[in-house]
Order: structure tokens, then sequence, then C-alpha cells
């Protein structure tokens, strides 16, 4: 259960904070040219369509742009994946399996696209600010096919900083993501992105 409600929100893996503009595309565009690489502390919960909580788990993630990220989660399984700029690796230590999947043929209109660094994303996604009254600013990308399982992604903002981010999906679920100790533009490793499956384990996918 665990292993499929990992690879569910694969597609939200590359999440970053975008810069508070005039509006969303404007904004996009002004953190693809200032945060080419990024780091934080995450907890992702996930709601039934009756607001009760499903699943909580919390992680590190980090990013270089473009396409290559990693995600670890440690509480309360221990979970890996890894964007190399051309797959995606998912490691279940328990499982003690590895799946794999072209990074590209998991962008089109998904958030992936939206979170990968195409200065393009307007021509899959609807952008435009949510509206909605709190203490954060928020807005709403809604892909233009309709033929995945998101309808839209909402990303919260305080000040140039990314506070939250909600999935809403076609099975009524959300999806919250909240992000803490961001560090934007941190030295990264370039071998953080690199993974080499462990000896003995299987290795599923493409």
């Amino acid at each position: 259960m665990v292993s499929q409600f990992v690879k569910k929100i694969l597609p939200l893996l590359m999440l970053v904070p975008l810069v508070a503009q005039a509006d969303p595309v404007e904004r996009l565009k002004a953190f693809y040219q200032s945060t080419p690489a990024m780091k934080a502390v995450f907890k992702q919960t996930v709601l039934d369509r009756k607001g009760q909580t499903v699943q909580e788990v919390m992680g590190t993630m980090q990013l270089l742009r473009p396409g290559k990220f990693r995600w670890d989660y440690q509480k309360p399984y221990v979970q890996i994946i890894v964007g190399d700029g051309k797959k995606i690796w998912l490691f279940d230590p328990e499982l003690s399996q590895v799946t794999v999947r072209s990074l590209e043929k998991m962008l089109g209109s998904s958030p992936a696209a939206l979170l990968a660094g195409s200065k393009e994303v307007e021509k899959a996604f609807d952008l435009k600010d949510a509206g909605r009254q709190d203490e954060l600013e928020w807005v709403e990308a809604t892909p233009k096919q309709k033929d995945g399982s998101f309808e839209s992604v909402l990303l919260g903002f305080k000040g140039d900083q990314l506070a939250e981010m909600e999935l809403h999906d076609s099975f009524g679920q959300t999806t919250i993501i909240e992000f803490a100790k961001i560090e934007r533009n941190p030295k990264l490793n370039p071998n953080t992105f690199v993974f080499v499956p462990p000896r003995g384990v299987d290795v599923v996918g493409e």
C-alpha cells in the first residue's frame, strides 16, 4: 500500500517555490530564472474526499534543475525517489524493490510538467490566481488536457517563499505538502541525483 501511495504522488516530486509577481505566468518565469536549486524538509498529508487523514509522511527533498531531484521519506517509513534528468527511480527498502520510469513520460500535462522547469508551461496548464483568502497567496494550475488523474494543483506562498502545496485528484483526494527550512540555491552535490540500485534488489519498469 505504501509503495502504491508513493508512486501515485511521483508527479509532485519537483514542486518548488514561485516568486511573487503580477501574475502566475510571470511568477513561473521569475522562478525559472532565480531558483535553479532548492533544499527543504516536508510534511505530506493525504486526505480523503471527506477530509479525513489517510496517511502522513515526512522527509527531506533536494532539487537541481532541470529535472534532477531527490526525495527521502524518513517517517513513518523509508523510501527514496531520485530523478537523474532522464529517469525516475523509486527505491522501497521494505519491498527490496526499485521501480524505474522515464522522466520524459512522466511529464506532458501532469504536475511534473509544471515542476520540471519548462519555460512553456502555460502551453500545458492554465495558470491563475486561486483567490483564496487566508495568510497565504495561492496560485492555481489546471492541466489543459483532461486525460490524467489530476484536476488541479494549488501553490501557497508567504512572500516569495513556498509554504504549502495542494494536489486535487479525480478520486476526490487532496494531497497537502508543507515545506519548511527551505534553502534556495544551495550548493548541492551532483552525486545526490545519481541512483545505483543496491545489489540484490528487484528492478522493475523501464
